[in-house]
């Protein structure tokens, strides 16, 4: 503790062995610190606060008709990109602050330090923003900020006008696209029909629907062939009785075998059946058709060996004639029948023979129909898309889907609000308070000297034998007390001037 407080009593007397030139020291600094101070320029802070509104009774009542744009996710776009170059740019151009600028570096200094003085302030959850810029003068900033102002409420509707042309646009060239697409489409499927007009599937059938069909029509024709012939069969057996009863007599019954025709039409019909199924090679088919010439052969025997009666009145039978009328009837049908018959085994044989071709056929049909369809369906989403693009883009621009609401306008400042000549004076005053105690100590140090018998037992380590006072004279006292009082007046006179700067600045401002 003795330590230290030795220390210091050297250090003051030392700064006070130098004082005078801390005191100069002090005023040299202050009057030069506020030289600099009072010259300043005045700097004028102009702001202006507005309110953006992305609430809209429209998007509840245009919801699913049109693509309305994220509004909230418009506006943050528009806060960060407010204060870019090009906007910077165009204010700086707008206001004539690039007046003073004689080349493209001094313009581009002038963009740096309005992208330095502008500021925007504001919260997202209440869309309140608040734009502020410092200047050299009160209309300056009032223009700069009004300039920025108008940039943040046009940007939003020239950006929503060119989105909405440029994507009415693209949705245009895409439907000229689709077009020329469906029109391909529709020329490569109407060529392919007209080529496969005979193989084409009707009614949305395929190849083995209709083999199946026609087959099962095939079958039914056979068996309707086999039931008209044996209706045609018995009519003439009745003939044949009828003829060998004598005018105006009851017929004689007819000669017949329903074993036989039961039999008979029991192979007919397995036959229909095997055939749609095999060739006429195979083993069963061929069993069965010679099983069936057998029946045949055998009924016909039976119709041969049985003799009609020679009574030639008998054709005048009414009866008799009404059976030649059923019978002609019969013929005809079976006659109609075997054509049918006929048509229907030509069809299988044409679905057989094409039975390689036409399911390529359908398959390149399907592809066709994808194709066509597939462009189709993109054609008419396409121009609904551009409908509701167009739509959306009338609604944005003849519509307030944003509203600005200035809340503050910008103003021209009528008191400067910088800089802060009071906080700098006090400053200034405390370096120079400073620089002069350090500038005092530097003297100490650069030309040393012992101020007490400890300092300098200490610096040369040899002992101190004793110490002679100073004695002053009369005039060396009075003399002593003038530079003291001159200090002291000198030290006052330093603070007056700080005390009537700090006056001058809270009275009379600049």
């Amino acid at each position: 503790m003795a330590e230290i407080k030795a220390l210091v009593l050297n250090v003051l007397k030392a700064l006070g062995k130098y004082r005078w030139y801390a005191v100069a020291i002090s005023w040299v600094v202050a009057l030069a610190g506020w030289a600099v101070v009072y010259q300043l320029p005045n700097q004028y802070e102009a702001s202006a606060r507005v309110y953006v509104d992305t609430q809209s009774i429209l998007k509840p009542l245009m919801s699913g008709m049109t693509t309305l744009p994220n509004l909230d996710q418009q506006v943050r776009f528009m806060r960060r990109t407010l204060i870019s170059r090009p906007n910077v740019e165009r204010v700086v151009r707008e206001t004539d602050l690039d007046v003073g600028a004689r080349d493209g570096k001094a313009f581009d200094k002038v963009v740096d330090d309005v992208i330095a003085r502008i500021k925007l302030a504001g919260t997202e959850r209440e869309n309140i923003y608040t734009i502020s810029y410092t200047g050299s003068s009160a209309k300056q900033s009032r223009d700069v900020v009004q300039a920025f102002l108008t940039i943040f409420v046009e940007g939003s509707f020239s950006g929503k006008k060119q989105d909405s042309q440029k994507a009415i646009q693209f949705i245009d060239d895409q439907i000229r696209t689709y077009e020329e697409r469906l029109a391909e489409a529709e020329n490569s499927l109407k060529e392919f029909k007209i080529r496969h007009m005979g193989s084409l599937p009707r009614e949305g059938a395929d190849y083995n629907a209709r083999m199946v069909s026609t087959s099962e029509a095939l079958s039914q024709a056979r068996l309707e062939l086999a039931e008209a012939e044996q209706a045609r069969n018995a009519i003439r057996r009745r003939i044949s009785g009828d003829t060998s009863a004598a005018p105006g007599s009851r017929a004689l019954p007819v000669i017949a075998d329903p074993a036989m025709d039961e039999r008979i039409a029991s192979v007919n019909k397995t036959l229909d059946a095997l055939r749609t199924q095999y060739t006429e090679q195979h083993p069963d088919i061929v069993a069965n058709r010679r099983l069936l010439e057998q029946l045949l052969q055998r009924k016909a025997d039976a119709e041969k060996n049985f003799k009609p009666s020679s009574d030639p009145g008998a054709s005048y039978s009414p009866m008799l004639q009404q059976l030649n009328v059923a019978l002609s009837e019969a013929e005809a049908r079976v006659a109609s029948l075997q054509a049918r018959v006929s048509e229907y085994n030509a069809r299988l044989v044409r679905l057989r023979g094409d039975s390689a071709q036409v399911p390529e056929i359908e398959a390149q049909l399907a592809q066709l129909n994808r194709d066509y369809e597939v462009n189709r369906e993109n054609y008419q989403k396409l121009v609904q898309r551009r409908e509701s693009a167009r739509m959306s883009g009338d609604l944005s621009v003849a519509t307030d889907m944003l509203t600005f609401r200035v809340i503050e306008p910008p103003l021209a400042p009528l008191t400067p609000s910088g800089p802060n000549r009071l906080q700098l004076a006090s400053a200034v005053f405390a370096i120079a308070l400073l620089a002069g105690l350090a500038g005092a100590f530097l003297m100490s140090q650069v030309r040393p000297t012992f101020l007490s018998q400890a300092a300098l037992r200490d610096e040369t380590g040899l002992p101190i034998l004793g110490s002679i006072s100073m004695t002053w004279t009369g005039e060396q006292t009075v003399l002593r007390k003038r530079r003291l009082a001159g200090l002291a007046t000198a030290v006052l006179m330093l603070f007056g001037a700080y005390a009537a700067g700090v006056a001058i600045i809270l009275f009379r401002p600049i």
